[in-house]
């Protein structure tokens, strides 16, 4: 079971919508459905959550190029909406190359090259999702790590935020979390 909202910001606080993602094929459309719920080209977030499998976040400020992180890329793969957020240039890939990344060079994890990872990473071969165009996906968080940053929620925050109510949580830090119930 899939729930998309949209949280626009306005000069009295924040703003909440549940909204249809049926007509979305692209980020591009994404990002229009953002902007036309955007006040005075204020910040809005779109949040997409599977039940307990992952969530994301889109931020779209004005005209600029959305900011995406997405909890669990592999998880994310598997799904029709997710597969919206997992575009080339987020997994590191030129546009349009059919080739699949070399995910050794991609840093999804967070650890430098030649750094330790944890011995499971090693270990688990099912730590990638594969797309619907067959391409290879890591498992784990990747994206814009700071996208709620600047909004009260950081980096070490965000990676810690389980897929169970990871959108009430952010919503409470906005300030946005009695906005949002009444969207549910």
């Amino acid at each position: 079971m899939y729930f998309a909202a949209l949280l626009a910001r306005t000069e009295d606080g924040w703003e909440a919508s549940d909204t249809e993602l049926d007509d979305v094929e692209t980020l591009s459309d994404l990002s229009d459905l953002a902007r036309e719920a955007s006040v005075d080209d204020d910040t809005v977030l779109v949040y997409i959550e599977q039940e307990d499998a992952w969530f994301g976040v889109v931020r779209v400020d004005g005209e600029e190029d959305p900011r995406i992180y997405v909890s669990d890329a592999a998880a994310a793969a598997r799904s029709s909406y997710g597969e919206i957020l997992l575009t080339d240039e987020l997994l590191g890939r030129d546009p349009g190359d059919d080739d699949v990344a070399d995910l050794d060079s991609l840093d999804l994890d967070g650890t430098e090259d030649g750094e330790p990872g944890s011995e499971a990473d090693d270990d688990d071969e099912d730590d990638v999702g594969v797309t619907a165009k067959g391409e290879t996906v890591p498992s784990g968080p990747i994206g814009d790590r700071e996208v709620l940053t600047d909004l009260g929620v950081n980096e070490k925050e965000l990676l810690a935020l389980d897929s169970t109510d990871a959108l009430g949580e952010i919503a409470e830090r906005l300030g946005a979390a009695e906005v949002l119930e009444t969207v549910r």
